[in-house]
């Protein structure tokens, strides 16, 4: 018995169907794939079982002759390759295979007409056995039915998931393809769903078909990017960094109009976004990367969803840089969508049923019963028996004189809610800036700014965080300024923590913190940077230690300037509870204005948000 021996055309159209055809969505991307190549500009697909029972995929591209399409059910027949030059892919598909694969592990059907023949041309494919052609009634185009999927491989088949997982993923390939080809109408129905619609658009109107597949928050909450390097082009849109999802699945990537799920490219993204996103959350994109096909292989894969450039650092380079510029220029701007989950919370508490008791109510408190425990919250009522207390600031001012601007109460001697903004002078003009003029600091944490269309909530410590690490930056590039400490600080800590810190003594120098050991369990610190001013420099060292702790002890220093100067930003800003006069917290918003990435904290949250005149007025009934 001869050790070696040669497969048979079955079996190996079975082996390359492992390769090429994964599950159902497989099928419906080498499908579509082929109407794209084929210049249609309508394509519509119907599938059922989450694709195992039935998948439908129609064109109206050139069709096929009935000699291309006998050759088209073998292997490594392919129209789309100019002298078998694997480096220059110009089209979706180019290997051959995916026609037999398919026809090797389902039954499948082709009926095609060419644009130049009277009638169009049929076969059949059934677990790898061919029909002869057929002449058939059909307009021009091609339609391809694939049924029973893997019913000749059941192993395979039992490893698929749920019919509604399968769908979900067919949705995703069509949605993928149909942001890259705007020009294309794409339909997607089936019993095993509900239908989807994209109309055609104009070429390369991405934004809208954006808004289409993607909804109106990505296209109302992006920015645009157009950027070019060493003839590598980038071009998209990237939402704003409050606009987080839970995971990749809205990152749509592309190379020369092809969707990849490239981990060089993802990486790039999480770096673009690290300044104004938090590590466990994900941006919503749709970037396109266009470059010479001889500078990248798209034949790593047999799913073609990898590629390799021949200069990885450049395309790195291209998108990182884009996506920091492109956030630099969206300035304090913040996603919508803040504002409108504000109002559905304030919505939510306003249409909150009354308690159905009877409890006996206070004439002054009216939507609160007496047991309800004031000790529990910071703008708590005073007690029926506590003495009487001044309901205005120093001045004395008469509820007939006109609106009361300064009201606040005192518990304790303590402020809950100050609004003495409006005592002090506030220039005209800065109720039509984009953040408006301060009228009140509530709970000494939220600074209330009034716009010429409704008002501004902002988060004082996050904003004053992102400004803070905004002049950072600046500063490091241009040298730190230090302040020396008088008495060196002598932190405590553990001895692992302490040799790491004075491993990167030298670069934490360069960032402006001078340390030094002082024994086996300590630290000393001598100097600080200037900027941060009064701050608990013992925390700030010890997160820095857990930085350190967390990266690769080969990883520099310098190559995560960023997460150490967004850690001394967050110790060096305005902390939640500290009160700011009217003039500190109108310089904070023009501040705001003139900072690039300000609608957002260092840990990705919003700084602030923007609520609408009329949107409140809605909330009250009044529209």
């Amino acid at each position: 018995m001869p050790v070696i021996i040669q497969l048979s055309p079955v079996t190996i159209n079975r082996i390359a169907a492992g390769e090429v055809v994964e599950r159902p969505a497989s099928v419906v991307k080498e499908l579509v794939e082929n109407a794209i190549d084929a210049g249609a500009d309508r394509i519509e697909v119907v599938t059922s079982g989450g694709g195992k029972t039935l998948i439908r995929v129609t064109d109206n591209g050139v069709g096929m002759t009935a000699d291309d399409l006998s050759l088209a059910v073998e292997r490594h027949c392919t129209s789309k390759l100019i002298e078998d030059d694997l480096l220059d892919i110009r089209t979706l598909g180019f290997r051959g295979e995916a026609l037999p694969s398919i026809g090797s592990v389902a039954d499948l059907r082709i009926e095609t007409r060419h644009a130049f023949e009277d009638n169009g041309w049929a076969i059949t494919v059934a677990g790898g056995s061919r029909s002869d052609i057929m002449p058939v009634g059909l307009s021009q185009g091609t339609r391809i039915e694939v049924r029973n999927l893997f019913f000749s491989t059941p192993a395979r088949l039992k490893f698929l998931k749920s019919e509604r997982a399968e769908a979900g993923a067919i949705t995703d390939v069509v949605k993928r393809l149909a942001l890259a080809h705007p020009e294309i109408r794409f339909s997607l129905s089936g019993s095993d769903r509900s239908p989807l619609d994209y109309p055609v658009l104009s070429e390369g109107d991405f934004r809208g078909r954006a808004l289409q597949v993607m909804g109106a928050d990505f296209a109302e909450n992006s920015i645009e990017i157009d950027a070019l390097r060493e003839g590598v082009r980038l071009t998209g849109l990237a939402g704003l960094g409050t606009l987080q999802k839970a995971n990749a699945q809205s990152q749509y990537l592309f190379v020369n109009g092809r969707p990849v799920r490239d981990k060089l490219l993802i990486g790039a993204i999480r770096a673009g976004y690290a300044d104004v996103m938090a590590r466990d959350r994900f941006p919503a994109a749709v970037l396109f990367v266009d470059l010479d096909p001889h500078e990248v292989d798209v034949n790593v894969h047999p799913t073609k969803a990898d590629v390799r450039f021949r200069d990885p650092g450049l395309v790195r380079g291209l998108l990182v840089g884009a996506l920091r510029r492109a956030h630099a220029d969206a300035g304090h701007r913040a996603a919508s969508t803040h504002g409108a989950a504000t109002l559905d919370v304030l919505g939510a508490a306003a249409s909150r049923p009354m308690p159905t008791s009877s409890p006996t109510w206070r004439s002054d408190f009216q939507s609160r019963p007496v047991s309800f425990d004031w000790r529990t919250v910071p703008d708590r009522p005073l007690p029926a028996d506590a003495p009487a207390f001044r309901t205005f600031a120093e001045d004395d001012v008469a509820f007939d004189a006109g609106p009361p601007q300064a009201r606040f109460s005192v518990v304790d001697g303590a402020v809950s809610a100050d609004a003495r903004a409006g005592l002090a002078e506030v220039p005209v003009e800065s109720l039509s800036r984009p953040l408006g003029a301060p009228r009140a600091q509530i709970h000494e944490t939220y600074i209330v700014a009034q716009t010429e269309t409704g008002l501004v909530i902002v988060d004082q410590h996050a904003a004053h965080e992102r400004l803070v690490y905004e002049r950072l930056k600046r500063e490091i590039a241009k040298g730190v300024e230090t302040q020396m400490l008088l008495i060196p600080e002598i932190v405590d800590m553990p001895e692992e923590d302490v040799n790491r810190l004075i491993e990167r003594a030298e670069e934490l120098a360069e960032l402006g913190l001078v340390v030094e050991a002082f024994g086996p369990g300590a630290i000393a610190i001598r100097e600080i940077p200037a900027l941060l001013g009064r701050t608990d420099t013992a925390a700030l060292l010890r997160d820095i230690a857990d930085d350190l702790a967390e990266w690769d002890q080969a990883t520099r220093l310098k190559e995560k300037l960023d997460s150490i100067a967004a850690t001394m930003a967050c110790h060096g800003s305005v902390r939640a509870g500290r009160r700011l006069r009217v003039e500190e917290m109108d310089a904070l918003l023009r501040e705001m204005e003139e900072t690039p990435n300000s609608g957002q904290c260092n840990h990705g949250r919003p700084t602030f948000v923007e609520l609408k005149l009329s949107d409140i007025e809605r909330l009250f009934g009044r529209r």
